[in-house]
């Protein structure tokens, strides 16, 4: 497998259910907050909300997308509340720390989350200085993976060279827009894509369960 690595200069990674296990139910609390936002501003029952809050995600990409875009919610307003969560269902990974760091080449980080957010999740991961930096959903301009406008502007404000890039995802819809401009991709299959049937092998390179291991038996291979 590293054989078909050595071009990679460029680790992009997904930040929830990709840097830590999809086990750790993080989501479940950010989805909770979710419902409870929706209740709120609309004045809806926790079934509405919910209906309200996965209609958007599949129709927009993310729920606070599909807000925008019918309601003018304030971005900034709407990822306070719902990332107002503690983050004390997360433990370091040690191997996966030290892979990143065995592993050569830049490591950026590209999430539909934002950056605060983010910053906490890898300070309780002691994966911070790992990352020399984070890609988020204000950066993306708001339109969310995997509208193929937050994979343009993600390589041209790092200044990454798709075609030497690999991405390492959960979310497999998220991964045919880096294929198609070139990155290797790494579906990371453990359980929390329920987007029915969205992955294909035509732009999934490679599939694991876990990013640790995978990620560990890479960095082993390619400075063996």
């Amino acid at each position: 497998m590293a054989n078909n690595l050595t071009h990679i200069d460029t680790w992009i990674c997904d930040l929830d259910n990709t840097l830590y296990p999809a086990s750790c139910n993080l989501f479940e609390l950010i989805d909770q907050r979710m419902g409870a936002y929706i209740g709120q501003r609309f004045s809806v029952d926790a079934d509405e909300a919910w209906r309200i809050q996965k209609g958007y995600f599949a129709s927009h990409g993310t729920t606070l997308a599909g807000l925008m875009a019918d309601h003018a919610i304030d971005p900034h307003e709407f990822l306070d509340f719902v990332h107002d969560i503690e983050t004390d269902r997360l433990s370091s990974d040690p191997q996966l720390k030290a892979a990143l760091q065995l592993l050569p080449g830049r490591k950026i980080v590209f999430t539909n989350g934002d950056a605060p957010y983010a910053a906490r999740v890898l300070a309780a991961l002691d994966l911070a200085d790992c990352f020399e930096g984070v890609f988020d959903i204000h950066d993306s301009q708001y339109r969310p993976k995997p509208d193929p406008h937050a994979y343009e502007v993600f390589y041209q404000t790092h200044h990454v060279d798709p075609t030497r890039a690999i991405f390492l995802e959960d979310m497999a819809r998220n991964l045919k827009p880096a294929k198609a401009i070139g990155m290797t991709t790494v579906w990371i299959n453990n359980g929390s894509d329920q987007s029915n049937g969205a992955a294909c092998e035509s732009f999934i390179d490679y599939e694991t369960g876990c990013a640790s291991q995978w990620l560990d038996s890479v960095a082993r291979e390619l400075t063996a």
